[in-house]
């Protein structure tokens, strides 16, 4: 499948989740900033159905024309703002880097220092777990890594590294978050 320039391409981080989900994805799975859908596809092998959410309506528009819907629903949402439902799963590869500046792509920054949609999504995301249900989150070490767990530490969450890669320039962890 071509994946069109306005979308991100999978990299190293939706990699590193992917190889992951099949030990996550049961019941119902939220992907939140869904992109080209490479986590809700793969959850949709384990899951009974799968919300595939996204800010950019292009992105939505185009995976209702080319991924197969038999399990995942595509939902235009910026963040939590049009999600209903508590899920076993939300999966988050989010906007991570730190904004660069006269550069604007929704894929990549994720405010000023890079954590500020991480921690946006940390402060609502709880709401929308069932009990036992279950966060897998990516970032990477310019993402400001302590304030992200400074921040799931204030809300209570309980939170494990389970895996991490390096590529040259940084470090990209998947960490399992639950309530």
């Amino acid at each position: 499948m071509i994946i069109p320039d306005f979308i991100y391409e999978p990299r190293e981080d939706s990699k590193l989740m992917k190889k992951h989900i099949k030990d996550y994805a049961k019941g119902f799975v939220l992907d939140m900033g869904t992109g080209s859908a490479v986590q809700a596809i793969e959850s949709s092998k384990y899951a009974k159905k799968v919300l595939a959410v996204d800010v950019d309506e292009n992105i939505i528009e185009w995976c209702n024309d080319n991924i197969d819907k038999r399990k995942i629903e595509f939902q235009q949402s910026d963040l939590f703002n049009r999600v209903e439902g508590r899920f076993d799963l939300i999966t988050f590869n989010p906007p991570y880097l730190p904004d660069d500046e006269g550069i604007k792509d929704k894929a990549l920054y994720g405010g000023k220092y890079g954590c500020e949609t991480i921690i946006k999504f940390l402060r609502e995301a709880a709401d929308y777990l069932v009990d036992n249900g279950k966060i897998l989150l990516i970032f990477t070490s310019f993402s400001k890594p302590e304030k992200i767990i400074e921040t799931m530490k204030k809300l209570d969450y309980k939170y494990k590294i389970i895996d991490k890669v390096h590529i040259s320039f940084e470090d990209i962890f998947l960490y399992e978050i639950k309530k």
